[in-house]
């Protein structure tokens, strides 16, 4: 009889506990700690699953582990192969070593150098990578093609069942590790594999907890997916939150996370970028942009959650130091705490030396400046960054600017001229 119209079971008890049994040698039962400095600041008892901690620094290890344990001795001597330039290709690289399994592994010739290195670190000699094209789709197109011919087994980072039930072993963990009645629990969304696996535990083992997912602001595509009733694919979406970036959900986790989840919060990408730094500043924690998103979430809920048990899935830890400038950056700016103008001094003397005396607040830093001086014309246009030190203080800069008859033109609110920027 036809299945294809009848609705995607979610994974049983039986199942991730099985998946529990599979993984418990290679993968690390990480802790679950209360957090002292966001339990004050949101008045609410805050607990982090630190998945960041995990051997691969993601959970990921957890269904790329559980997928390859269920299959036949005959599968895996023909190999595995994933696409992916993030933390599944990690966690199949850990896998195929642990279980000295040939692994294909297919990442966009973009990817940056220390991705690469680290899948080879912990891929070791199981794995070969293949750099191709210059996207996902492109790693993923060749890694489909490279299956076919090679009659590998292809490993989905999110759309399948044991993957799924190796990601529920989060759920299974926090639940017996909580030693409290647990209100709330949030979890990332990309393709939808964790909060899939993790939410069918918690409504099986504790129905009246909320689940709310996460997404990034410029990446959601779960929550259009559940708008429109069906999954739908994104034209275009900010690919900064890389791990949990993805224009398309899957067609199993979609049906799950529409029938679990309780909500879905969008996270703008520059709150993910002050969480990072706040993380690490008071916490001495170290992120992924992916990995910040639940707790990024909590300022969204905080008059919800007050006196209330919220867990928050760290997913991982997997940060790239050579992107600490933009994260920077893109938290400036969405604190609205840095401005770019584009603004034309009169070409005479003293123009400039009246600007830093009579607009320029006294705690007003110029970070940039660009200046051509042109010939034959009244004025000079100068490219400026002014970074503040409250918020508050903007206003008044735009008062000074219109006394002091400056010509301005914002360049915050213009995404297409800003991208040259940032």
């Amino acid at each position: 009889m036809s299945t294809k119209n009848q609705p995607t079971e979610a994974p049983t008890l039986e199942t991730i506990y099985k998946a529990a049994e599979n993984i418990r040698s290679v993968a690390i039962h990480t802790p679950l700690v209360e957090n002292l400095i966001l339990s004050e600041r949101f008045e609410a008892n805050i607990l982090l699953k630190r998945e960041d901690l995990q051997i691969v620094r993601s959970y990921k290890i957890r269904g790329a582990y559980n997928k390859m344990a269920s299959l036949s001795r005959k599968e895996l001597d023909k190999g595995v192969v994933c696409a992916s330039a993030g933390n599944h290709a990690q966690g199949l690289a850990y896998a195929c070593h642990k279980m000295k399994v040939k692994g294909t592994i297919f990442m966009p010739t973009t990817t940056p150098n220390q991705k690469i290195k680290s899948v080879k670190m912990f891929g070791r000699e199981e794995v070969e990578i293949v750099l191709v094209g210059d996207t996902y789709d492109d790693a993923s197109n060749a890694a489909m093609k490279f299956c076919e011919e090679q009659k590998a087994t292809y490993v989905h980072p999110f759309d399948d069942m044991d993957i799924i039930s190796g990601q529920g072993t989060v759920g299974l963990e926090i639940f017996k590790d909580a030693n409290v009645r647990i209100d709330y629990l949030l979890i990332a969304i990309g393709g939808g594999g964790v909060a899939a696996g993790a939410s069918s535990v918690f409504k099986k083992l504790s129905p009246e907890t909320k689940i709310i997912g996460v997404e990034p602001a410029g990446a959601a595509s779960m929550k259009e997916s559940i708008k429109a009733g069906h999954v739908v694919e994104l034209e275009e979406i900010d690919k900064f939150v890389d791990g949990a970036a993805v224009k398309k959900v899957g067609d199993k986790t979609f049906e799950i996370c529409k029938r679990n989840l309780d909500d879905i919060i969008l996270v703008p990408e520059g709150k993910v970028c002050t969480t990072i730094l706040e993380l690490y500043n008071e916490s001495a924690i170290v992120v992924e942009p992916a990995g910040a998103l639940t707790i990024a979430a909590l300022d969204f809920i905080k008059d919800e959650i007050k006196g209330k048990n919220v867990v928050c899935l760290v997913s991982g830890g997997n940060n790239d130091i050579t992107r600490t400038e933009e994260i920077k950056e893109r938290s400036l700016l969405y604190e609205g705490l840095k401005h770019y103008f584009i603004i034309r001094f009169p070409q005479r003397a003293g123009a400039l030396k009246n600007f830093l005396n009579n607009v320029l607040g006294p705690d007003d830093d110029i970070a940039l400046f660009e200046y051509h001086k042109k010939t034959n014309r009244e004025s000079g246009p100068v490219l400026l960054g002014i970074e503040l030190k409250n918020k508050e203080d903007f206003e008044p800069l735009l008062k000074r600017m219109e006394e002091q008859k400056i010509q301005y033109q914002m360049l915050n609110e213009k995404p297409d001229l800003f991208t040259f920027l940032v």
